[in-house]
This record gives C-alpha cells, structure tokens and sequence, in this order.
C-alpha cells in the first residue's frame, strides 16, 4: 500500500513539474535603461500577456539593448533571424531597411499626439507597420512616442536662427541631419552611448530626444536649456520573430496580440502624464526650460515644409508622401 501511495504521489509530482516546465518563455529587448518610459511600457505589455495567456508566457525584459550589443540595425537582424524574440525599437530606425519608415519623422508633420495615434492606426499606417514582415518580423504592436525637444548648453533655441553654429547630435538618420543642417546646426551623427560623454567634454553642445532621455540619462549635469521644439514625432515597433510566433499556441498568439494592442493606448496616457514628471525633473535640477514662440514655430515649420521635395526623395515612396501630408493637413 505505502509503495502504491509513493507511486500516485511520485507521479503527480511529475505531472507539476511537466507543467511549469510547458510554460513559453521569451525574451523582449528594449533599447533604453530600466527607468526609462519604453521599459515600462514593456513591462506593462508582459504582464498582461502573461494574464491573457493564463500564465503560459513568461517573458523578460532586457534594458539598454544589451542583447544586441545597443545596436539598432543588429538588432533587427536579430529579431528577423529569430537569435531574438521579441525587440521593441523606435520606427525611425527601420527606414535604414525599409526607407517608407522616414514619413513618420517628417518634422512638424503631426501637430499631436493623437494625430499621430490616428495615423499610425490609418490603413497606410498599419500597412507601413505591417511592411516589417518581410525582414521576418511580425508587428505586434504600433505605440505612439513623445515628440523631441532640443537641450543645449549654450542658450535657449526659439527660432531655427538659434541653432546657428551649434554642434548637435542626432541620430544616423538622413532626415534628421538634414531638417537641423538646413537650420544652421553643425550636426553630429552618433551613436547614443557615447552622447554623454561628448556632451560632457563639450565636443557636442546639445542633443535632441523625447524629454524622458535627457532627464532619465541624468544630462541636467552637462546641459543648461531644453527648448520644448516638439520637431519630429516618432513610434514604437513591437516586432516578433515570425517563426517564433507561429510556434505559439493560438492562445499565446491572441495574448500577445491583445496585450500589445491595449498596451498602446496605455502608453499614450503613461507619457501624458510623466513627460511633465520629466520636465520638472530637468529644471528641478538646474535646467532652463522655454516654450517656443508662435513666429519661431512658423519659422521651423516653414524650413520643414521647404525641405518637402528632399523627405519625399528620402521616403522613396511618392504616394505614401502625399497621403501622409495630406492626412495631416500639411498639402501646399
């Protein structure tokens, strides 16, 4: 009898442990540190696939890009080939693979953030989105992200003329280098690893990101005046290894999906409220901070809009162009 009682229980031991061992486990790369906006969205967006897939994911969120080396191009490659599962990157950086991608940071394209909600939620937008399904990715999910600000060490930017002479950095991206050399700046492609120290050797006198870089990469100690320009909109991609995906149960899938798709929204009201969080946390620490006038707005905008022919050429896609400006209410 006792050795029957150790069988049944031998037995039904072995049937737990097969059980957490069925659990799914996947890794979600984000390329910002673990205080950072995008870091939380993903922690947000593993917890609920967690819940709607009654506990058969179990994902882990990896910060500063460490699982590829913080290098955004090797990092798509990756996710592609399936050496990573889940990669969340800014839009921006798939136009070195798909240049379609260059519309979304149009400067002055979007007035807001719903705008830009509305857009990437449009026909063209999720089919843009959906486009990263030939590298082998499947898009999980389309989040919206805060506009960028201009943060420098020499002086408040109101007016393009502000930017006159200065070192700026931004990211490898055509169309950034060439909205900010048309207002003057001397600008530096980097990468952002080394942002800080450049900043801080006065190599490069400023930067621009969304307000939650510079405050949550501690810049209020190398930088002086952060001027709200709201110049370029951007997204997040949710890209999964397509293989991957497939491999799931249908329930995993639709968990996954679900999760990333409420998880925008989400993240629309979780920047709402911490990029005044941000703000505050910049000058509270000694930055300068200035909204730009109505006549230094018509002035970026009017050097964004001359330059039209040249994002159109970068974008490589008339009609996507056209559409997208015409969405917005940009049409000349």
């Amino acid at each position: 009898m006792k050795k029957f009682v150790a069988t049944l229980l031998a037995a039904s031991l072995g049937l737990a442990v097969a059980g957490t061992a069925s659990a799914t486990t996947l890794n979600v790369s984000v390329p910002d540190a673990d205080n950072s906006y995008i870091y939380a969205a993903a922690q947000e967006f593993t917890k609920r696939a967690a819940e709607y897939s009654n506990g058969s994911l179990e994902m882990k969120v990896f910060p500063n890009g460490s699982l590829y080396g913080g290098d955004a191009n090797a990092a798509v490659s990756s996710v592609g080939n399936g050496s990573l599962d889940v990669v969340i990157l800014a839009a921006s950086l798939y136009a070195s693979f798909n240049p379609e991608f260059y519309v979304l940071s149009v400067p002055y394209l979007f007035d807001n953030t719903k705008q830009l909600q509305d857009y990437i939620n449009s026909e063209d937008g999720v089919k843009l989105f959906n486009s990263v399904e030939e590298m082998g990715i499947t898009c999980l999910g389309r989040w919206t992200r805060s506009f960028r600000q201009v943060t420098n060490s020499k002086h408040p930017v109101n007016q393009p003329e502000d930017l006159q002479g200065l070192v700026l950095r931004t990211p490898s991206n055509s169309l950034y280098v060439e909205f900010f050399k048309a207002c003057g700046a001397n600008v530096t492609p980097m990468n952002f690893s080394e942002v800080y120290n450049a900043l801080q050797l006065a190599t490069l006198d400023g930067q621009e990101n969304p307000i939650d870089v510079p405050a949550t990469s501690n810049f209020y100690e190398v930088q002086k005046y952060v001027s709200m320009t709201n110049h370029i909109a951007d997204a997040w991609v949710v890209g999964m290894n397509t293989e991957k995906l497939k491999s799931l149960s249908e329930e995993e899938q639709q968990a996954l999906a679900k999760a990333a798709t409420e998880c925008q929204q989400w993240y629309v009201d979780y920047q709402a409220k911490r990029d005044g969080e941000m703000l505050k946390l910049l000058t509270d620490n000694g930055m300068q901070a200035n909204e730009i006038p109505a006549e230094g707005m018509a002035k970026f905008v009017a050097v964004s809009q001359k330059l039209y022919p040249e994002f159109k050429k970068l974008v490589g896609n008339d009609a996507l162009f056209d559409a997208a400006v015409k969405f917005c209410g940009k049409a000349q």
